[in-house]
């Protein structure tokens, strides 16, 4: 639904814990030697937190401070590696997880599944890349490293127009034991999908017996619901993952990996994954939580004895906790993957192009829900910036903006006219007043509920009902009340646009109806409470990077002096064009410092 770019009007910062990035660090199928561990999905390297870093009370101080991120690709020594292989003259190619907009010169912008050959990754957030003759800083956490290091970018993909594989490519090379280049780089991303898999099996398993088995003990600390809000639903995620990971494993061939059929299993649990949705809707509520408990110091000391006993790696509870987020999100990048190197005439082919797409499914699914739940932030943001507002919340019906703009009202009696600003959201459609002279002020005046209303097309010429001539306009009925609404629009392509986005504002709320969507009390009064702080408080300052050695800036131009706002959430496939709603109610309704 949108690129990796945050809207510029709302760089929330309510809790330091929920803008962790994934983390997809891998280095599978390299022909090099690499010396240092892979960070795996979710395991990740333990020098990425504790190079700067010296207790555990330490750690979460900066994780407070400074939005702390975990196993940043540039961590530990993945990194030195790196750079080691940059050095010795070997090409390294990473692959774009999402979209880098940027309007900076010295950027690189790429959309996400570009291949992008790293230059530089001596600094920890920013590397410095090339696309064709294009070259620039991006953000490390972006990318992760391609499983098929020694694949030419050319050969990438391997399939041409038509679906046919393209013989003349080096996907026919033979490798090894009889073996084609296609069915070895077919065989790295099958040992990737298991290893991986085992490695986040057990994650699970140190979540639910190294920490919710010892908080449950201590009811004196805990009670059962800030237990659920802190580890959601993750004991059903780990029972449904061991259940899918034997799956998995019956259909591994050991002997000859690439033969190994696993597709159907990705199939048979498609359903059962969207039990992540709960979970990766809930993340920011654990966020919030962990960040409350961690400022007592007695917390801390017990969550780190209890990583401490079940002797897992250094990091701390919040960075397991996004373990679960990143796997769902990496599914499709995986399966994607494979069918690279799948041929069409292997046994598994049709199952992993259907998996593909189910899973492409499930994480549309997580994240449209993980969408519209952010954006119960953005709606109490601009409700609190709304004066003399009257009635209930916005929240406690609706949470979706589906279109706003202008337009003249025309009110019984005397057909009085007047120039308003219109909001459509779900359920009902909220009408303000700019201010005489400062034309981004606007005042509440109305709501319409939506949920009673049908709309009419009106023609142009004399209208019967309000006996005065229009033009680009059209009516809302009150089916019970036969209370009638005229409204105009300046030019007959915004009639058009206003007629669609009532179409959309019925559809969404029946989607929401049978999809079972809601948004909890507690979300909804969280958002009002961060809205009327952030009201008091202002727009949060943007992280500024860190002084960075002389060196490096000789070699290159300079740095970008912001990090960029990133999606927790991998968006799959087609995208929807960015929104410009919110944008238009900053200009109209600036968030007062």
């Amino acid at each position: 639904i949108r690129s990796a770019v945050a809207f510029d009007i709302l760089p929330l910062k309510l809790h330091p814990f929920s803008q962790s990035t994934p983390t997809d660090l891998d280095c599978v199928g390299w022909k090099r030697h690499i010396s240092s561990p892979v960070i795996t999905d979710g395991a990740l390297d333990k020098t990425a937190l504790t190079d700067d870093v010296g207790s555990e009370e330490d750690l979460y101080e900066d994780f407070r401070s400074s939005n702390h991120r975990y196993g940043h690709p540039g961590g530990g020594g993945e990194q030195l590696a790196i750079n080691e292989l940059i050095s010795d003259g070997s090409v390294v190619y990473a692959e774009a997880l999402w979209d880098h907009v940027t309007m900076d010169d010295q950027e690189l912008g790429f959309k996400a599944g570009d291949v992008i050959e790293v230059m530089d990754a001596t600094n920890k957030e920013w590397w410095w890349g090339r696309i064709l003759d294009s070259e620039g800083w991006f953000p490390a956490s972006f990318v992760r490293l391609r499983v098929n290091q020694d694949e030419p970018v050319e050969d990438y993909p391997l399939k041409v127009e038509g679906g046919k594989e393209d013989d003349s490519s080096s996907g026919t090379r033979r490798f090894g034991m009889g073996q084609t280049t296609k069915d070895q780089m077919r065989t790295n991303v099958i040992n990737e999908i298991i290893s991986t898999e085992r490695d986040y099996i057990k994650h699970l398993k140190d979540i639910c017996e190294g920490y919710i088995k010892q908080c449950r003990k201590r009811a004196d600390m805990f009670t059962e619901e800030q237990l659920k809000t802190i580890f959601g639903n993750i004991e059903d995620i780990y029972r449904c993952q061991k259940k899918f990971v034997k799956a998995l494993e019956k259909k591994f061939n050991k002997d000859h990996p690439h033969l190994s059929e696993v597709g159907s299993c990705f199939l048979e649990y498609q359903m059962e994954f969207q039990i992540y949705s709960e979970y990766c809707n809930n993340h920011p509520n654990a966020c919030m939580e962990l960040s409350r408990l961690t400022k007592v110091n007695k917390y801390v000391y017990f969550f780190e004895a209890c990583r401490l006993l079940q002797k897992m790696i250094d990091i701390s509870l919040d960075g397991f906790l996004l373990t679960p987020v990143q796997k769902i999100c990496k599914y499709p990048l995986q399966l994607a993957e494979l069918l690279k190197y799948t041929n069409p005439q292997h046994r598994d082919f049709k199952d992993v192009e259907a998996a593909l797409n189910a899973m492409k499914n499930v994480a549309r699914l997580i994240n449209e829900r993980k969408r519209r739940l952010e954006n119960i932030d953005k709606i109490a943001q601009w409700q609190s910036s709304i004066e003399d507002w009257e009635g209930e919340d916005v929240l406690v019906r609706s949470s979706e903006l589906i279109y706003s703009g202008e337009l003249t009202k025309i009110s019984h009696p005397q057909a009085k006219s007047q120039q308003r600003m219109f909001f459509l959201f779900d359920h009902q459609l909220v009408c303000c007043k700019k201010d005489l002279l400062r034309r981004d002020i606007l005042y509440y005046k109305s709501r319409i509920n939506m949920d009673d209303m049908e709309i009419l097309d009106v023609e142009d010429g004399r209208d019967k009902d309000f006996n005065i001539s229009v033009k680009n306009a059209f009516k809302l009925h009150c089916r019970d009340t036969e209370e009638v609404h005229l409204f105009c629009a300046k030019k007959p392509e915004q009639k058009q646009r206003w007629l669609k986005a009532f179409e959309n504002e019925r559809r969404q709320v029946q989607l929401d109806q049978e999809t079972g969507f809601s948004i909890t009390e507690v979300q909804k009064k969280q958002a009002m409470l961060n809205a009327s702080k952030q009201h008091h408080t202002g727009k949060p300052k943007a992280v500024t990077r860190p002084y960075y050695d002389f060196l490096m800036r000789q070699k290159h131009p300079t740095l970008p002096t912001t990090l960029p706002q990133q999606q927790v959430f991998m968006l799959a496939e087609p995208k929807r064009k960015p929104s410009n709603f919110w944008q238009n109610i900053s200009r109209l309704t600036p968030f007062r410092k």
